[in-house]
This record gives structure tokens, C-alpha cells and sequence, in this order.
């Protein structure tokens, strides 16, 4: 670059090498910004780390529930903050419904399914989602886990959904609960 007849260079004020095309934004010469990318990139990391991200989506720091990380829902932001929420063995696994959806259930897992349909019920316009039963157990991790693989042995599946008749759910799971009680 030129400025009244003298050539400047300009160089990254942390490392010292000179930038060009190849390590460095022109754009940011407006803002005098002489940093090379390598140096950059370390600093973005420590930024993104105080951003928050619902479901892939960027919520701004003024957000009423901002809370940095990366989180599927604003549901799973609050109960994180939660003392032992994931630690947390004991709870319920339950059968949900929907009329929307009638061969379909889901079978999902909560430290309280009540709670947890209030959840759904904010997902659908109708607030549709019938609780067929919830089953306490002292672990619910290994308990959805385990009655997922039973029911996909048998009936068609998409993640936590199970083409199966609520009926017939119900009646799986409560042979699963009477065994393993």
C-alpha cells in the first residue's frame, strides 16, 4: 500500500507476519484491524463460546432466557441450569399421543412426564397430546433405552416415535414395568 510516495506493510500486531490476501480480510483495513487469521481464530472460538444457539438458531445475548451453549429447545437451556438435572437417574418413562398422528406414539423420557407434556402442548396449535400413562422408574435413562429396543424389534420407529397402537404400547410397557419392578 501507498501513502505519500512510501510503501507500507502492514503486519499482524500479535505475531508479526505481514498480511496479504491469503491471511487477512481486506475488508478490515476500514476498521484497522491487522490481525492475521490464524490469530483471529482462537479469539471467534472465545466469542462463540458466549453465544447462544436454540435449535441452530442464534439468540441475542438481550434475550430474558440468554444462556450461553449450544441447546435444542429453551426448555433444555432452563433445565440445564438445574442442579443434578442431568445427572438425575430417577423419573418416568411415558407414552404419548396425538390424534393428528394416529398409528404413531412416543415413547420419551422425563424427570416428570406431566411437565414434560406441557412442553409438547406449546409444539402443537391444537394442544392435542394425550399422556397415556407414565411409569416411575429409578432409571430413566436405561429404562427408555431398553423399551425403545423392545418396541423397535418389532414395530417401525423414527427416533422417540413408534408406529404402534397406544393400546398396545401401553400393554408392552406395563409387562416391561411388571418385570422389572
Amino acid at each position: 500500500m501507498e501513502q505519500a510516495g512510501q510503501t507500507l506493510t502492514k503486519e499482524c500486531k500479535t505475531c508479526g507476519v505481514e498480511l496479504n490476501n491469503n491471511n487477512w480480510v481486506v475488508s478490515w483495513q476500514k476498521t484497522d484491524r491487522r490481525q492475521c487469521s490464524n490469530c483471529i481464530k482462537p479469539m471467534r472460538k472465545k466469542t462463540n463460546a458466549l453465544r447462544m444457539y436454540v435449535n441452530g438458531k442464534y439468540i441475542s445475548q438481550y434475550h430474558p432466557l440468554y444462556k450461553p451453549g449450544h441447546y435444542k429447545s429453551f426448555g433444555d437451556a432452563a433445565f440445564e441450569s438445574l442442579d443434578n438435572y442431568k445427572t438425575a437417574k430417577q423419573g418416568q418413562v411415558y407414552i404419548l399421543y396425538s390424534p393428528a398422528y394416529p398409528s404413531w406414539i412416543k415413547v420419551g423420557m422425563a424427570v416428570d412426564a406431566e411437565d414434560r407434556l406441557k412442553q409438547f402442548q406449546t409444539g402443537s396449535p391444537y394442544r392435542d397430546y394425550i399422556l397415556i400413562k407414565a411409569y416411575d422408574t429409578d432409571d430413566r435413562r436405561k429404562a427408555e433405552s431398553e423399551i425403545h429396543e423392545l418396541l423397535r424389534k418389532t414395530h417401525g420407529s423414527k427416533n422417540e416415535w413408534f408406529v404402534i397402537a397406544a393400546p398396545v404400547a401401553k400393554e408392552i410397557l406395563d409387562g416391561y414395568f411388571d418385570e422389572n419392578s
